[in-house]
Parts: structure tokens; sequence; C-alpha cells
């Protein structure tokens, strides 16, 4: 199995859903950084599950980090964050060693593991895994930091009700960085939580799609064809279980547009560059611009879903029919919001030390 991710700087998850524990280890980053673990105890509070509009499991999520760090400090070598599960409930996922759950691994993983993965609550494809993401991205969020590069992620669209997008982006990103449910409109916060709370009344979900912004980042970060910086976020992006689509900049959108419409024209004023569009998402040859990184992510609607579906037995492949039961959540948009801030904020740790070495992110 595939689960590290980066050149650089490195990350690598494990664990299952239900087993003992799950973590991640942080391998690359330069030494010297300070590890705030009271940040890191936000962070994951922001992935937690939040009232009726989640699932109904409370997980502590207490990081517990046992190597890479010193004094509060990261050492360079690699870090390891453990984090136990503590209320899992294994019973509800024993008719699913036999059926498959429609939207959910339980079939392809069958066909790769050959009915020897670990099942229940997903087990390793699990968005439980995220919470060692997290973790380990906070310490990459606060290495960038430090270099004024930040990242905010907010709801651009959940259960077909709109937020604004960015707009006043310093504001914006201080206000979404603290938010539990990070909406820019309060109104369509309360519109979309209806549309949550309605879908999980009628036994079902809703799906939506996040829109990140990334400023700060320097011009000359990323490499052209196969490493552009949008295919290595892509690349990370699509990591996140129910992730379906990723644009950059105005996206689809650009197919409709003439050229004159969708080039960004630079201008210059007191040494810097700039453009008034950023229609390109400040990526334009694979390499950053100097102006913000911008994309979106969809995801889908959360496939444990209480209606009932058909679906197949794994081991005679003879048509039955699923009800789900146990916890699970009417949408996980709001949650997934703050892993896609860790991840991007990973990637961009791997990518600017490739540019100019790990020490930089240290400021050694």
């Amino acid at each position: 199995m595939k689960n590290t991710f980066g050149s650089s700087v490195s990350v690598t998850v494990f664990g299952e859903s239900h087993g003992e524990a799950i973590g991640a280890v942080l391998d690359g980053m330069a030494s010297g950084i300070p590890v705030d673990e009271e940040f890191i105890a936000q962070q994951m509070k922001l992935r937690q599950s939040i009232g009726a509009l989640s699932t109904a499991r409370r997980e502590a999520d207490k990081v517990r980090i046992v190597s890479g760090v010193f004094n509060g400090r990261t050492t360079g070598t690699p870090m390891t964050f453990i984090i136990e599960n503590q209320d899992t409930r294994s019973k509800d996922y024993g008719e699913l060693a036999y059926k498959a759950r429609p939207g959910h691994a339980d079939f392809s993983a069958q066909m790769k593991y050959h009915g020897y993965q670990d099942f229940r609550g997903g087990g390793h494809f699990s968005g439980r895994i995220t919470a060692g993401i997290v973790a380990a991205g906070a310490v990459a969020i606060s290495a960038l930091r430090s270099k004024n590069i930040n990242i905010a992620t907010h709801i651009l669209s959940c259960g077909g009700v709109y937020d604004r997008s960015f707009n006043n982006i310093e504001d914006d990103i201080k206000q979404l960085n603290t938010m539990e449910f990070a909406v820019l409109d309060a109104k369509k916060a309360e519109e979309m939580q209806a549309a949550i709370t309605a879908a999980k009344n009628d036994g079902d979900s809703v799906g939506g799609r996040l829109e990140t912004i990334v400023t700060g980042l320097p011009a000359g970060v990323g490499e052209p064809w196969f490493d552009t910086l949008e295919s290595v976020l892509a690349h990370a992006i699509f990591g996140i279980p129910a992730v379906k689509g990723v644009e950059f900049g105005a996206g689809f959108a650009v197919a409709d547009m003439l050229g004159s419409q969708c080039n960004d024209c630079f201008r210059s004023a007191d040494g810097k560059v700039y453009s008034d569009t950023n229609n390109n998402g400040g990526i334009i040859g694979g390499i950053t611009t100097g102006l913000p990184v911008l994309f979106r992510t969809a995801i889908k609607p959360t496939p444990s879903i209480y209606k009932e579906q058909e679906t197949i037995d794994l081991n005679t492949l003879e048509n039955t029919t699923l009800q789900i039961k146990g916890r699970h959540d009417p949408a996980i948009v709001h949650r997934a919001r703050v892993v896609a801030d860790s991840i991007t904020a990973l990637v961009l740790c791997d990518q600017l030390s490739l540019r100019f070495g790990t020490d930089w992110l240290s400021n050694i």
C-alpha cells in the first residue's frame, strides 16, 4: 500500500478506524521549528464531530508525539504522532464482513486484499485516518506561518447552498482559521446546516465544495510538466477520502472563456508584480506566480446512509440488500476543510524545501 507522500518532507499515515491507534510520521521537516501542542489540539478539534451535524462517535483525539521533538522544537528526525481510538463500536459492522456498502471501498478492497482487510468502520480507508494528517499538518502550518505563508479553507457549498468567495483575503483568512463551521457568510452557514439536518432526518447525506487559498508563496515554486504544483497538490488532495474533483483558479470555467478574458495580465508597482485577475489560480506552467494559490475541492455525499440499498454478497456474489446501522456523518465537508488545510501545508513544506533547502523553513 502507498501510504507515504512527499519527497523532501514526507508524511506517512498508519492505522485502522477501529484498531488500537492511528497516526502519522512526518519525516524531513527542518530542525528547530517550534512545536505548539496547544495549536495541534486546536487543529484536531476543528476535525472533530460537531453535535447533530456529525457522527455520534466522539473521539478525544489526544495526540501523543513520541519522536522527533526535544525541548519543544523539531529535531529534524522523524516525528511520530499517535492517536488512540477510544470510542469504537465494532459490533455495528458485523454484517459488513460480507456485504459491500455502496459508495465505500468495501468491494474494491475485497478485490485487492482478498478478504484480509480490516472492514470495521472502513478500516484503513476511513476518514478517521485523516486525524494523523491534521496532527502532522499543524507543525507544517506553523512552519509556513513563520514565513508569512497562510492557508485557509471555507465551505464554498453544501447541500446546494453557496457561500461567497474570498474577498478581503487577509480578514477572511483570520476569520476562517478559528471557525468550527468555516463559512464566510453567517446566514449561509445556517442554511447549510439546515440542509445537512434535513438530509439526516431523511436517512440521507449531502456533499459540498471546499475553496482553499494560500497567500505569501514566493514566485518560482513548482516544476513544469509532470510535477507541476497543481498536479502535486491535486495528487495529495485526492488522498482525502470522498474527494472526487479538484480545480484551480477559474477551473472548468476557463473552457468557456476567450483568451482575452482568461489571461491574467501582469502589472508592477513598487517593485512587485501583481495582476487584477487570478483565473490561473496563482500557478502558470506548473510554477507559482506570487499571486494567491486558489483551488476548489469537490466532496461527495457521505456514502453511509440509512436508506436501504442494493448490493452484493462478497462471498457468493449474489444480489442482496443492505441497510447500514451505526453512527455516521450526514455530511463531512465541514470536517474535511481542516484536512485540506493540513495536506496543503504538508505539500507546500515539501515543495519549498525542494526549491530552497530544508533549513529555509526554520530560518536557520
